[in-house]
């Protein structure tokens, strides 16, 4: 890589926006109502199309050629349909994200969101009529029901799951003045949030985004006052939100019993192509495994000063909340976006060519949106756009870890272009697998810099790794503990507010134990995290996707050469195939314990390596190391 980065999509203020204008120059342009027309034109053909070829429930029977031939008419339009659709969404979600006040972009969501809801309950029509006819059947009569055998074997496999055709299609209708509303609602209440931070130079009224960003300071007063503006700004919202969560969750419990699953959990394992018995090992090896991450909290909150000696915050020596993120005490702490881009991208290279050119590519063509602002969705995401394009979002913060998140989403757009020349059917990601890439790519980062620093960056770099396993296997262990309490106490009645902030604290406390300062626990939690308000159980594929990138990197250090052989063909097949295929593609078996456990293993030769640095270059303890 030269010196110089691509500069690109840098704004006066250094830091990217997205430009999709390229596409549609704005929203009254011709190419965009055209295109709206044309979309909800070409659903009602769609409609028209199974209605006309009778492609709904039948009996069974052995398929005919012509049966195969209406199967591969409907998927055609079918791909083509929700191939406009998602393009129309991307660019309109495009505004909304980084702009919720903007009234005209929210409309336009809604329409197409209405138009694709008219499109979802095709899918259970096909469904119903590939269970009937046999998926494999059918695929020995035609190439292109061939080329979509492993979508509609998984299609077929929730037959038994489904509503009658009516009640699918109400269902599909209703959502958009139900969950799908409530999750507006939230994402618009909680995006529009402001907070008055007392810093060390003065009061401020920030964005909820931007006082989320402070977590990661270098200052621990900061840290501290942006951790006490949460907890005062929350509340705020506390029953909009509680009222958003009762309705989603509630009306997931109705639908779910009415499409015969046992749990709402089921029914995740099912979206995500993953085996119960694939999630029970990989949580077998979890529960072993907390007591690692626990302890490095404890040796986290040692090097930050609070530790059993009675100096920080009560709590027998468990880290406060407001240092979960705090960056290494004795190493600097803070990066430019031209450092984070420059990181990222050497890491990329020493993989491949094009996953590092595919950096240079998101800089030049302006697919990052990376300024924290008023108004804007927080967090981080990669949507698909047009062709082999994404659009990131990122809420840059200036440490490490943005850092790191920048290569996450990334590599979710390396998989985009893995997937372009899939359809939309093809490429119809389960969650789980979707995540494969986008941790290869930040263990890439991890790796590269565990190749060359010592003493105190090695620990800092390190530290922001730990975070983010943490974050992934400990926090999301109690964002699964929290839904799962509150769908089973959903079913019985509401919930309030004081009562979500009770199941909040008792789930932190379950998954971080005395690892966590629970005097300090975020009771809000349940606020801030959109995956609660869209699909349900969002949060453990998280878990899978860290811990099968990890495996699938050890395969990569084992063989470099046959793993970049196989490795863009399994991205492209991710929504093709089961997660036990996939695993088995590289010889690992994901329903094994012992594969888990070999993944969390990685995780904690890290812990150890930091215990033994920290226990090194704590403040006081003598030297702090160099590069």
């Amino acid at each position: 890589m030269t010196d110089l980065l691509p500069t690109g999509g840098l704004p006066t203020g250094g830091l990217p926006v997205w430009d999709p204008t390229d596409v549609h120059t704005s929203f009254a342009a011709r190419s965009f109502t055209d295109a709206m027309e044309r979309m909800a034109s070409d659903v009602d053909r769609l409609v028209a199309l199974f209605d006309e070829l009778g492609v709904r429930a039948v009996d069974t029977r052995p398929p005919t050629a012509a049966d195969a031939d209406a199967t591969a008419r409907v998927i055609d339009a079918y791909n083509d349909t929700a191939r406009q659709l998602g393009e129309l969404r991307a660019y309109t979600y495009a505004t909304v994200a980084t702009n919720t006040r903007d009234e005209q972009a929210q409309a336009l969501l809604a329409e197409i969101e209405t138009r694709a809801a008219v499109v979802t309950p095709l899918l259970a029509r096909l469904t119903d009529w590939v269970a009937a006819l046999g998926p494999d059947e059918l695929a020995a009569l035609h190439p292109t029901v061939h080329d979509h055998v492993g979508p509609l074997r998984t299609l077929a496999a929730r037959a038994s799951h489904q509503m009658s055709e009516t009640e699918e299609h109400l269902y599909a209708e209703l959502t958009t003045t139900g969950s799908s509303a409530w999750s507006r609602l939230h994402r618009e209440v909680t995006s529009q949030l402001t907070a008055e931070v007392q810093l060390p130079d003065g009061l401020q009224v920030l964005p909820i985004n931007a006082v989320r960003g402070l977590a990661t300071h270098a200052d621990p007063a900061v840290r501290r006052a942006a951790y006490e503006a949460e907890l005062d700004a929350w509340p705020r919202v506390a029953t909009t939100c509680a009222a958003a969560m009762n309705a989603i969750k509630g009306e997931a419990n109705i639908v779910n019993r009415r499409r015969n699953w046992a749990s709402p959990l089921e029914a995740s394992l099912y979206a995500n192509n993953v085996s119960h018995a694939t999630y029970d090992a990989m949580n077998a090896a979890i529960d072993a495994a907390l007591p690692r991450f626990r302890g490095w909290l404890r040796s986290k909150a040692r090097l930050h000063g609070h530790g059993d000696s009675g100096h920080g915050p009560a709590g027998g020596g468990g880290l406060p909340w407001s240092d979960l993120f705090a960056p290494s005490p004795v190493a600097p702490g803070g990066i430019s976006w031209t450092e984070g881009v420059r990181l990222v991208r050497d890491a990329f290279a020493g993989y491949s060519g094009p996953l590092a050119s595919l950096v240079d590519r998101a800089i030049d063509e302006r697919w990052i949106d990376a300024e924290p602002r008023d108004g804007k969705v927080g967090g981080a995401f990669c949507m698909s756009f047009v062709d082999d394009r994404s659009l990131v979002l990122l809420n840059w913060s200036g440490s490490v870890d943005a850092a790191q998140t920048t290569a996450h989403e990334l590599g979710h757009a390396y998989h985009n272009t893995q997937l372009a020349h899939r359809t939309a059917l093809q490429k119809r990601l389960p969650m789980a697998l979707a995540e494969t890439a986008s941790i290869f790519c930040e263990t890439l980062v991890v790796e590269a810099g565990l190749q060359h620093l010592q003493g105190a960056d090695r620990l800092a770099l390190l530290d922001v790794d730990l975070q983010g396993s943490t974050q992934v296997v400990v926090d999301i262990r109690s964002r699964v503990l929290f839904e799962t309490e509150v769908f089973a106490r959903r079913q019985r009645r509401t919930l309030g507010a004081g009562e979500l902030h009770e199941m909040m604290r008792e789930a932190q406390a379950a998954a971080y134990g005395d690892g966590l300062d629970q005097s300090t626990a975020h009771p809000y939690m349940w606020i801030l995290k959109p995956h609660y308000y869209g699909s349900h159980f969002y949060n453990w594929p998280y878990t899978y996707g860290l811990l099968f990138g990890l495996g699938l990197f050890a395969q990569y250090q084992a063989d470099p050469e046959r793993f970049q052989a196989g490795y863009d063909d399994l991205l492209s097949r991710a929504g093709m195939d089961t997660a036990e295929q996939l695993g088995q593609a590289f010889g690992l078996d994901v329903t094994d314990e012992a594969f888990w456990t070999a993944s969390l293993d990685v995780i904690g030769e890290r812990i150890a390596q930091y215990d033994a640095l920290a226990a090194e270059l704590a403040p006081g303890a003598g030297e702090t190391g160099s590069r």
